[in-house]
């Protein structure tokens, strides 16, 4: 269907868009894009392709070489502060006056595409087109009230000026210019009280863009800048000179082009990859470890992937946005794409690069295919390997980075239920009551008695109060080791994980019967029986307070300890009541008593007296005893002093 031409005088002829080109371009200047910055991104990628397609033809055409009067393919930034332009000019393939019509006059065609579609294109290594969409260059009316561009196409003398001030048409006239390329030029809008286009009028915020969002272009983006330099000093100068400068122009290349993810990681030096992370991801700590991944076939894709030395302060935020940053032929689309991370990966920083992405319209974000997804588990899949590398081989490393982000990894089993455990769990490490240092789970199952059938662990707030505790010091006693357990995700990580290499993880306050002997189990059976009505009167003392009173097979030293029974344990009780929603939470408790000891033989005394009164006092004693070594709070101090007083 024709567009609408309108004659004004001198013959030029606007050419009015379309009613629904009009709808379509107001949608994506007003609506499509969300950040005006990339308007620079969009136009330079299209000054790239236009050089791609001019390197291919020199490439494949030999009069096209011979004939060539561009020395050095490349896009040039310049504006004017006086007039309030921008320019981009490539010395590419140009476009002829039907060009200009068919890819600027018709919204969301995209010349690009249909080069790369092309048959000798598209089984060719050496194009590589950046553009997807024929709308990029429209972004530029998010800034511009008017914008030019002047174009001559390769082996063409003609020249033609397209112009348009994105509302009610274009015109195409005829125009001079001396070598083959395209320069577009961007009249800024006027400023309002909530935009200030003048910003871009400035080298520093042009070359800011150039860094943030082109910087890995291949082609050299240039822009004559100011510079600062000493004059020299004059012969006769006195002695208190200072010394004079003077500013000048020099044209600079802003981007560093070749991009570090795509080089050979064996070409690339181990401190350039930290000054790399540490200037991009604005780090002052050099990262644990380094991957390089290149990986072509189906999915074709780079990626440079860092473990950082320490975990940011706002990581366990809500703020904390976790992502990878994300490139399309060497262009930012996205600075944190979520979606190629999982949640217990979440510390991992990077770069993925991929020309295979499918894109929105706008290219500012990604639509959900296969292939985000396919990357995705490539990249789970390196980072695993990459741990359990650094794991086997520096150790040292290893524990730092565990302390700062194993709670990532503890986590990632306990969302997962338990899913997850097959590739997180061997990551796992926790400090050993017995060797004093940290195993992962795999040493702890190593180092495992003979006739031991499950992995023991305990939970606090800290190593020290857990190694005084009584549970542990029984297990230990018996010659078997306890994982001490400090965090908060420890318990819920271990209820999903249940096993590991087919050892079961018992909690030490449920371990007696486990490490009881016979002897022991049948002298607490007869203990039990002796004492029932002792321990019926005890219960009777506490009330709600415990579920059972019982005799421990195997308690060390201590005359009582506080176990529960089910699935909510001590530490759990405490976590849950401490959450908003949390409080009420109550776990099953059993008052564990210690047959040999000194205190059960005065509580045999009592019964035998019939001193119930006493009886409950000891009852309470031992109780809140046991609840105080655990941890616990006493829910009424005063009455518990009132009965140590009264004793003494």
């Amino acid at each position: 269907m024709a567009c609408l031409v309108q004659l004004l005088s001198g013959g030029l002829i606007v050419k009015q868009f379309k009613t629904e080109s009009k709808k379509l371009l107001d949608l994506m200047i007003n609506s499509i894009y969300t950040n005006q910055d990339i308007f620079l991104r969009e136009l330079i990628s299209n000054a790239s392709d236009a050089l791609d397609k001019l390197r291919f033809k020199q490439l494949t055409d030999d009069s096209a070489r011979e004939n060539s009067t561009s020395d050095k393919l490349a896009i040039r930034l310049s504006f004017d502060k006086q007039a309030r332009t921008i320019s981009v000019e490539d010395n590419g393939i140009g476009m002829s006056s039907a060009e200009l019509e068919k890819n600027l006059g018709t919204i969301a065609h995209s010349d690009s595409r249909d080069f790369k579609q092309l048959e000798e294109v598209a089984n060719s290594k050496d194009a590589n087109i950046i553009g997807q969409f024929g709308v990029g260059f429209y972004s530029a009316f998010m800034v511009a009230q008017k914008v030019e561009v002047l174009s001559r196409a390769y082996g063409s003398s003609d020249a033609y000026l397209w112009e348009s001030d994105g509302i009610e048409g274009y015109t195409i006239s005829t125009a001079e210019k001396e070598h083959s390329g395209t320069v577009i030029t961007l009249h800024l809008k006027d400023n309002t009280d909530d935009e200030n286009f003048d910003r871009f009028l400035s080298e520093w915020e042009l070359t800011q863009l150039v860094h943030t969002y082109s910087n890995y272009v291949r082609y050299p983006i240039t822009m004559m800048v100011t510079k600062s330099r000493e004059l020299p000093k004059p012969d006769n100068a006195p002695d208190d000179y200072k010394p004079e400068y003077e500013q000048y122009q020099e044209l600079e290349t802003l981007n560093s082009m070749v991009p570090i993810w795509k080089r050979k990681k064996s070409d690339v030096k181990p401190e350039e990859y930290n000054e790399f992370y540490k200037s991009t991801f604005h780090d002052f700590a050099d990262p644990l470890r380094v991957a390089s991944v290149h990986a072509e076939g189906t999915f074709t894709y780079d990626a440079l992937l860092f473990i950082p030395g320490q975990a940011p302060f706002d990581l366990y935020s809500r703020d904390y946005e976790k992502g990878l940053a994300l490139y399309s032929s060497n262009v930012l689309i996205m600075d944190k794409c979520a979606d190629l991370l999982p949640d217990y990966y979440m510390f991992v920083r990077g770069i993925v690069d991929s020309a295979d992405l499918t894109l929105n319209i706008s290219r500012e974000t990604l639509q959900r295919d296969a292939q985000l997804r396919a990357i995705a588990q490539k990249l789970e899949k390196k980072i695993t390997s990459e741990l359990e590398a650094m794991r086997d081989t520096d150790r040292a490393h290893y524990e730092e980075f565990f302390a700062s982000f194993g709670r990532c990894l503890k986590f990632g089993i306990y969302s997962s239920y338990g899913a997850k455990a097959e590739m997180l769990a061997p990551l796992l490490m926790y400090y050993s009551c017995a060797q004093k240092k940290m195993l992962t789970l795999h040493e702890y199952v190593e180092s495992m008695k003979e006739n031991q059938k499950d992995i023991y662990y305990a939970f606090g707030e800290s190593r020290e109060r857990l190694e005084s505790m009584p549970m542990v010091q029984s297990v230990c006693a018996k010659g078997y080791d306890v994982l001490l357990c400090t965090e908060d995700v420890d318990e819920f990580c271990f209820q999903m994980l249940h096993a590991f290499e087919e050892k079961s993880l018992v909690n030490v306050a449920n371990a007696q019967i486990d490490i009881a002997s016979d002897e022991e189990k049948a002298a607490a059976k007869k203990a039990s029986e002796d004492n029932s009505a002792l321990l019926g009167a005890l219960k009777e003392a506490l009330g709600e307070q415990v579920s059972k009173v019982e005799i421990a097979p195997a308690l060390k030293d201590a005359p009582a300890v506080l176990t529960t029974e089910g699935d909510v344990s001590l530490e759990m009780e405490k976590l849950l009541n401490r959450m908003p929603e949390g409080g009420g939470v109550k776990s099953q408790r059993v008052l564990q008593l210690n047959s040999k000891h000194h205190v059960f033989d005065a509580l045999q005394q009592a019964q035998s007296a019939n001193d119930t009164e006493r009886v409950a006092l000891y009852a309470k004693l031992l109780y809140n005893q046991a609840l105080l070594v655990e941890g616990g709070t006493i829910e009424n101090p005063r009455e518990f002093a009132e009965q140590i007083s009264s004793l003494m």
